[in-house]
């Protein structure tokens, strides 16, 4: 990789339908007609948003308003290496016009990765807005209880829950016997009726992982693989996090996110006081992809983690307001 770094502040528009602002690169700059991500490079002594700031009203014309960090992730172009600190923006005033004879496009966010000629580290980003922000874990743990799960599972569908994870240890019988097989087919079927993606954690048996959406590897199963998990394309890969160092490994094998804490103190981890939000950013700002905050959260904290830059939270018990 080459000593020098360029930083660069990078805005993702984003509006309440759904769509993602994309700027297409004038004539008189590199990878011309190429569509990318609004932003710029940081002037010296400017943080990150003062520099988004600045250059979303030079580029777009518009005063930005609100903006939270979210990943900074680091790109090798043939010439060039490039460090994008990608920052979701959801308050401007004025209407984006482009400023430098560059045309706008405002894209619906599932299908803006079709866009022809997008320029190669706007892919990362527009695969990552895709993720939803709440990553519900479930809590059935016996067949008794699972009617009553079910409700549970019901209303946070109802409430909007896109994101599930199939994690039961403490079933009877073992993380992998046939009751519990058929408990999570029963789900995957609820959730995806309602356009809901399920991972199974990686204590349970690798053949119901492709059964499902994807895996969610605990940490010590992440660190014995040196690639990523062989699964069909579109299922998605989480990872367990504790440190910066698990957090480098979960990108090594192209893991689609990770899950980081505990943030704040847990029932499950009595006398633990979490990491706290200050370590949590510290941690997001190196993990170079979108990160969950775990750890004493619901939905009353997501504004909170998605401020630190925190794609959103995981939690077992407080999915929903």
């Amino acid at each position: 990789m080459p000593d020098k770094i360029i930083d660069v502040a990078v805005g993702v528009l984003l509006r309440p339908d759904g769509t993602v602002l994309l700027g297409n690169r004038p004539a008189d700059k590199p990878w011309p007609g190429w569509w990318e991500l609004p932003g710029g490079k940081l002037e010296p002594g400017e943080t990150v948003l003062q520099a988004l700031a600045r250059e979303l009203k030079e580029e777009i014309g518009i005063d930005l308003t609100q903006a939270t960090p979210w990943v900074t992730y680091v790109h090798q172009y043939p010439t060039t290496t490039v460090r994008l600190a990608f920052c979701r923006v959801t308050g401007w005033t004025g209407e984006p016009t482009g400023l430098e004879g560059q045309l706008l496009r405002w894209v619906p966010i599932d299908s803006a990765e079709q866009v022809p000629q997008l320029l190669p580290a706007t892919y990362p980003p527009l695969r990552w807005l895709q993720l939803p922000t709440v990553y519900a874990i479930s809590s059935a743990g016996s067949p008794e209880q699972f009617p009553e799960f079910l409700k549970k599972l019901d209303q946070g569908l109802q409430a909007g829950i896109r994101l599930f994870q199939w994690r039961e240890p403490g079933w009877p019988g073992g993380p992998d016997n046939t009751d519990l097989h058929q408990a999570l087919k029963t789900v995957i079927a609820r959730c995806h009726a309602a356009g809901a993606q399920v991972l199974v954690n990686s204590i349970h048996p690798e053949a119901w992982w492709h059964e499902a959406d994807g895996v969610h590897l605990r940490t010590h199963d992440a660190a014995m693989l040196s690639r990523r998990p062989d699964l069909a394309k579109g299922k998605r890969v989480g990872v367990s996090t504790h440190t910066l160092a698990e957090l480098a490994h979960a990108r090594a094998i192209e893991a689609d996110f990770a899950v980081l804490g505990p943030v704040l103190p847990t029932a499950s981890h009595p006398g633990h006081p979490g990491i706290g939000w200050e370590a949590f950013a510290e941690l997001n700002a190196q993990a170079g992809l979108p990160v969950f905050a775990l750890g004493g959260q619901s939905a009353a904290t997501l504004a909170q983690a998605q401020s630190v830059g925190g794609h959103g939270f995981a939690g077992i018990r407080g999915w929903i307001a």
